[in-house]
């Protein structure tokens, strides 16, 4: 599976059950690039995606319905637990300290960064794209 998720700059991903923050150009650009592709997520981050585009699977157990080269989106989950499974990770950042519970718990450091681009997005300056592979 390809895994997705978006944190701040001590990779915090989530506070007190809640999203550090939204951006409709990044959800976007997710869009895009999962297109023609499963994307599997949560009820919780399918009220971002409202409506459903195709593709897009809801399922709270998401993380272990995914196939090899499909996508997911986790915004309340750590890819700690699946990391196995994990073929590809695309981190999104929003280069911004927010409060966080929850974390991205996957160590990168011996996987290899294969993309970095930055990009504006609609309420954030700066929003940086880094893609991972094995």
């Amino acid at each position: 599976m390809i895994w997705i998720s978006i944190v701040d700059n001590s990779m915090g991903m989530l506070f007190n059950h809640r999203r550090q923050s939204r951006d409709r150009v990044l959800v976007q650009r997710i869009l895009e690039i999962t297109r023609g592709h499963a994307l599997w997520m949560n009820a919780y981050t399918a009220s971002l995606f409202e409506p459903l585009s195709p593709g897009i699977h809801v399922d709270e157990r998401f993380y272990e319905r995914a196939a090899s080269g499909e996508f997911v989106l986790a915004e309340t989950i750590p890819p700690g637990a699946c990391e196995k499974e994990i073929e590809k990770v695309i981190l999104y950042h929003w280069n911004r300290d927010y409060p966080a519970d929850t974390y991205f718990d996957l160590d990168l450091t011996d996987w290899k960064i294969t993309r970095t681009e930055e990009f504006p997005g609609f309420s954030h300056d700066k929003i940086t794209e880094e893609v991972y592979c094995r």
